[in-house]
């Protein structure tokens, strides 16, 4: 099992929007991903009802955590999207 913090770089923080983008893009690893708040139970990271209850905010830190074919290479490609601003994307 793999895990890395990453502060979250949406100016909306993960909610509506970015949330829906990572967990599409968390639908498409080869690898389990979770996300959580450090130190707390983490959600699967597939779930968008579970990832918007997270309510995480720009620039607070989350963990992710992978296990399976490919983790580190998943967690990679999410904390990048992750600390990106999703808004800005659109």
């Amino acid at each position: 099992m793999h895990s890395i913090q990453v502060t979250v770089g949406s100016e909306s923080g993960l909610h509506a929007r970015p949330a829906s983008l990572f967990v599409r893009a968390a639908a498409r690893q080869p690898a389990r991903v979770t996300i959580g708040r450090p130190g707390q139970a983490p959600v699967d990271a597939r779930s968008l009802l579970s990832v918007l209850a997270l309510a995480a905010g720009r620039g607070e830190t989350l963990e992710l955590t992978a296990s399976g074919d490919r983790a580190q290479d998943s967690l990679k490609a999410l904390a990048a999207l992750l600390a990106s601003d999703l808004d800005a994307a659109a």
